[in-house]
Order: C-alpha cells, then sequence, then structure tokens
C-alpha cells in the first residue's frame, strides 16, 4: 500500500503516489541542475512542467487517477533525461540523435508571433507544409468571391485554435519533439531574436504594438464566446467530416460505374460510351475525376477530423506534396478533356427535305403520327436515346425526340419541311450526322403520316441528333389533326392551339387557326361562335375550294361539317 500526495503540475490538479512523487523531485532537480547555465531557466521549467502535465492527463481519463511509477517512466522516456541533452555553450549543436526516440507529431496552434492578423494562416502553414503567403492568399480570394462570407472560416478557425504562447506548444506547432533539449533550445533563440530585435531602431516595434492591441480587442472578444465557438467548431467539424465522407464514398461508386464500362460489361455501358466523343477509354475519366474531386475533400476530411480533435495526426509532407501533384494534374487532364468534348460539338448543321402539298378542292387535310412496333408496342412509350437493333441487327439508337409545328405561308400551295439537325466539330461533319438521321413519313393525297421516331448509326452516338417537322397551310386551308398530335406539338399557342379532347377541324387564316367543331367551353377565342354540328361567324369571308361563305355583323351563315371534316351544307 502506497500513500499518495496532491501535487499542482503545470497549473493542473494531480494525485500521484509517494514513490512516483519522490522519483519527479528528482527528476526536476536534475533538470535545474543541466540548466543552471541556461538563459530563461524558469520559462523552460514551466514548458517542462506543462508538457508532462499534458502527457498525463492523455494517459488518464478522469481526475481522480492516480499517477504510478511506472506512467511516469514511460514519461520521463518521451522527454529524455537531463544528462542526455546539456549543451554547455550557445555554439554548441544539437545531438545528431534523440534517444530515446521520440516520435514527431504536430499539433494545430496558431502563431501570433508571425501572423499578419491572428496568425491562422501561419498555424496553418505549419500544420500542412505550405508557405502561409498562399493560405493568406485562399482566404483573400474567399472573402472576394463570396462577398465578405469567405471571413466566417477564418473567424471561426482564429477562435477555435488555440495560440502557441509557451515553448511547448511552439515545438507542437512546427512538429517538433518537446523534449528537453529543444525547450531549451528554442527558450534560447527566442532570448537572442528578442535582444536583436530590440537592439535595433526601426518600425516593427510600433507595427508590433498595433498588432498586439488589435490581437488584445480580438482576444477579449473571441474570450467571451469562446466556449460557444468550441461547441460550434466540434460540430461544424463532424458536419465537415460527414459531407466529405459520403462525398469520397459517392466518388467512389462514380468511378466504379465509370471504370466498369471499359472492364465489365453493364448496362448503362452504351450510354456513357455514346456521351465520350474522345478516344479516352471511361475508366481513365472516372479516374481523373475521382482525383480531381476527391482530394480536395480528402484533405478537408482531415481538417474536419482536427476540428474534432487535436489528437489526430498528419499524413506528412510527402504524402501531401504527392497528393497536390496528383491533384495538379487531374485537374489540367480535366481540362483539356473537356476542351476535346466541346470541340466535338462546336457546330450545328441540318439536312432540309421539302414536299408540295397538293390538295383537291374541298379537301381536308389529315395529320397523323405512327409507330414501329418493332421499337414500341404503342404511341405513347417515348425514349429520347435508346440502344438497339434495326430489322437489319445494325445497331442503332432510337429517338423519339420529333416536334411538328403547324405554321402559315402567303404561298398558294402548302407545303412539309422536315429538318433532321445534329451537331459536329465541323459544319460538314454535322451535315453528315444530320444526314445519317433515319427518319420516314409519307403524304399521299390529303392525309400526312410521320413517324413518331428516327434513328441513327450508334457510331455516330449521340450529339442532339433532332427532327423537326413545319406543315406550312395558306389561308383557308382546313386540316384535321390526329389525337396522336398532342404529343409532338410544338406549335405557337397563340396561332394554332391544339385542343386535345377530341379530334377536330381547322381553319387556317393568317393571324390564327380557328377551330371549327370544338366545344364552346373549349374555345379560346371570341370572335368565334362555335356549335358541335358547324359554326357562325360574323365579319367574315371563308373560301374552300369551289365552297365560298360570307357573314355580315346582321347576317350569319350556319355551316355543317361531314365526320371527316368536309363541308357538306352551307
Amino acid at each position: 500500500m502506497n500513500k499518495t500526495v496532491n501535487i499542482n503540475l503545470g497549473g493542473i490538479f494531480f494525485h500521484i503516489d509517494e514513490d512516483a512523487y519522490q522519483k519527479l523531485t528528482r527528476y526536476f532537480e536534475a533538470i535545474k541542475r543541466s540548466l543552471s547555465n541556461s538563459t530563461g531557466q524558469d520559462e523552460i521549467i514551466k514548458d517542462i512542467e506543462m508538457r508532462i502535465a499534458e502527457l498525463v492527463g492523455e494517459k488518464h481519463s478522469h481526475d481522480k487517477q492516480v499517477i504510478t511509477l511506472k506512467e511516469l517512466d514511460e514519461i520521463i522516456a518521451v522527454m529524455g533525461q537531463p544528462e542526455d541533452y546539456r549543451i554547455e555553450s550557445d555554439e554548441a549543436e544539437a545531438p545528431a540523435f534523440e534517444y530515446p526516440p521520440v516520435r514527431r507529431t504536430k499539433k494545430l496552434y496558431r502563431d501570433p508571433e508571425k501572423g499578419m492578423l491572428g496568425g491562422v494562416c501561419a498555424g496553418l502553414g505549419y500544420y500542412f507544409g505550405m508557405d502561409p503567403v498562399w493560405l493568406r492568399i485562399i482566404f483573400v480570394v474567399l472573402a472576394f468571391a463570396s462577398l465578405g462570407l469567405g471571413v466566417i472560416p477564418y473567424i471561426v478557425l482564429w477562435i477555435v485554435m488555440p495560440a502557441a504562447v509557451t515553448t511547448a506548444e511552439k515545438l507542437e506547432m512546427m512538429g517538433e519533439p518537446v523534449t528537453i533539449s529543444n525547450i531549451e533550445k528554442k527558450v534560447r533563440e527566442e532570448a537572442q531574436q528578442l535582444a536583436e530585435r530590440y537592439g535595433k531602431v526601426n518600425y516593427d516595434k510600433a507595427g508590433k504594438q498595433v498588432r498586439t492591441g488589435f490581437e488584445r480587442a480580438a482576444g477579449g472578444v473571441g474570450a467571451a464566446i469562446g466556449s460557444i465557438f468550441r461547441v460550434f467548431a466540434k460540430i461544424l467539424g463532424a458536419f465537415i467530416v460527414v459531407f466529405s465522407a459520403l462525398t469520397l464514398v459517392g466518388l467512389l461508386i462514380g468511378i466504379f460505374t465509370l471504370g466498369s464500362t471499359s472492364l465489365i460489361d453493364v448496362p448503362w455501358q452504351p450510354y456513357l460510351e455514346s456521351f465520350n466523343y474522345t478516344t479516352i477509354p471511361m475508366w481513365f475519366v472516372g479516374l481523373t475525376i475521382f482525383c480531381a474531386v476527391g482530394i480536395p475533400f480528402f484533405f478537408l476530411f482531415l481538417l474536419g477530423l482536427k476540428l474534432i480533435s487535436s489528437t489526430v495526426r498528419s499524413i506528412g509532407n510527402g504524402a501531401k506534396y504527392t497528393l497536390v501533384a496528383i491533384w495538379a494534374l487531374s485537374i489540367a487532364g480535366l481540362f483539356i478533356y473537356t476542351l476535346k468534348q466541346a470541340s466535338e460539338v462546336a457546330f450545328d448543321n441540318k439536312e432540309v427535305i421539302k414536299q408540295p402539298l397538293n390538295l383537291n378542292a374541298g379537301d381536308t387535310l389529315k395529320i397523323k403520327f405512327r409507330y414501329d412496333d418493332f421499337y414500341a408496342k404503342d404511341l405513347y412509350h417515348h425514349h429520347n436515346y435508346l440502344f438497339t437493333v434495326d430489322q437489319n441487327d445494325a445497331e442503332v439508337i432510337y429517338s423519339n425526340n420529333v416536334a411538328i409545328h403547324v405554321k402559315y405561308t402567303d404561298e398558294p400551295v402548302g407545303y412539309i419541311q422536315i429538318e433532321k439537325q445534329a451537331h459536329g466539330k465541323s459544319v460538314n461533319e454535322a451535315r453528315q450526322r444530320a444526314k445519317d438521321i433515319s427518319y420516314g413519313f409519307t403524304v399521299e393525297g390529303n392525309q400526312i403520316v410521320l413517324d413518331n421516331y428516327f434513328t441513327i448509326p450508334k457510331a455516330n452516338k449521340v450529339r442532339d441528333q433532332e427532327v423537326e417537322i413545319f406543315v406550312y397551310l395558306p389561308k383557308g386551308v382546313l386540316f384535321r389533326p390526329d389525337s396522336s398530335l398532342r404529343y409532338f406539338d410544338y406549335s405557337d399557342n397563340w396561332f394554332f392551339n391544339l385542343h386535345e379532347s377530341g379530334e377536330y377541324t381547322y381553319l387556317v387564316k393568317p393571324d390564327k387557326v380557328y377551330c371549327l367543331n370544338c366545344p364552346a367551353e373549349e374555345n379560346d377565342y371570341e370572335d368565334v361562335i362555335l356549335s358541335i354540328d358547324g359554326i357562325q361567324i360574323k365579319d367574315s369571308v371563308i373560301n374552300v375550294g369551289d365552297i365560298h361563305i360570307e357573314t355580315t355583323a346582321e347576317k350569319s351563315t350556319r355551316i355543317e361539317l361531314g365526320p371527316d371534316g368536309t363541308l357538306i351544307k352551307q
């Protein structure tokens, strides 16, 4: 059974057994003897006490635990023996080796002495092994790019990151082992720098006083709300960790999705390959995207861990520089790939097919769409781009990207115009790809039958291919669109408003197209009074073939339409 002693070590209360206390007392006396001729002896002893208190705190989970002799031996093994690090003079060099070996770790601190404001960038520079100038540039750019919101992360880090005040904290910030030798060396260096600074007459002192006053004011504000922001920093760190981790997992899934298209046959392979206009394999594109996006999120993940716990170890400068180099190469590769992709669809062109509509007197033009049951079972299944084979077993891309427009023409005879459009890296290539679009339609008498689809060779890939149909009709023409048009009609509604509830007959006039037999509740035009079997039109003259209809405000004429939409009685 051993006695325990209560001690104050570095300002922290500890319990220690009697044997360990006696050994710790002898240890400090030996340190004082070894530092008897050293500058700043009291500060060195204070830093050593704080470092030992920190090591004890790492080993104990609560304040009632007792420091044992075994734990003290382990701590002394980390700190080193005083006689192993004795420095006899200012010119003496540090030993070429460390005994016992000490693990080098960095901790995140602010460096107020070398900082422009709070020392955040200087501290981050030590931690990540970067020049703080680049970090300051990044914060300035973020501040201007986000209209001042980029200042918030700096303020949060300023409040959360502790300042490196003691010699031990400065050594931890630089990644140097906190041993007696290093503490003494650091104190002597600072004493020498202080003597040199006050030995010169310049404006540095005045500038430092202004900066110190600003830091003191900011420190007072930070101390008032420090506890709140520390909790906020923990929450922010947890959010950063979760967000960056989910992003990295998503990127891993994405690279597997893209990479598998070149290594394994997967259902989505043709779709991805059809949008890759270069010869670069998709697995390499996926890997490049993963590096370009994933590496910044990996560093963000490490930063989040650091905000949660200050004991997180650094990955090392070698790994950092390697990742930064890979990231830079990935960004350059993606830039080149994007330029090549954009150049492949830089130009657009089309092929135009025009055919007149020779209607007989009194005919009503009928328009309908049809489907091919080889590709679909009805008219209503739409596919923007579907990879399949045609009747000849050739691989093709099937699409329902078809649109029809009803328009007015002042020519005496109407006509239909088919425009097949595509993109390419040149005007000629775009024109050729437009010609490669296979689209069918027929014009027989007073009926137009249009395919609701087109196909393109698989080798042409997806380059915004589309088919647009323009039906130009002169004044006085009657036409009856099939109900299938409602899936493909892109006409100007102010000129031709297609009623979807039934198949109605329409009359073309220069200003707009009128529905002759639409229900009154469906008609949007006040100057036409409609009924189911006819129409009453005021102040108008209608000529349909050899049929002449004239109405005035005092006298109206009633007409009737047959089942096919033709005029059967005046």
